[in-house]
């Protein structure tokens, strides 16, 4: 019985981990994409180089970061809506 409670949990434990990386990689491309139109060379002298396009990751990993987060806290509050009925 034990055995079987332990099998469940961590199935579901890696299912989460996995959702929640696909989720995480997806708003960085995502990220990257809508960041493609910001007009950078406003702001940075050469974007096309090395370091223009290293903060060009870098905004979309964080922008990528704070939406995921956003999704998956909504994603679980909503599977908590259930105990609410």
């Amino acid at each position: 019985m034990e055995q079987m409670i332990y099998d469940d949990l961590s199935s579901a434990i890696g299912t989460s981990g996995l959702v929640s990386m696909i989720v995480s990689l997806l708003c960085v491309v995502l990220s990257w994409w809508a960041l493609q139109n910001l007009k950078l060379d406003l702001v940075i002298r050469y974007p096309k180089s090395p370091q223009g396009r290293l903060l060009h990751l870098l905004l979309a990993i964080v922008l990528g970061h704070f939406v995921a987060g956003f999704l998956l806290d909504y994603l679980g509050w909503s599977g908590l809506l259930r105990n609410v009925f």
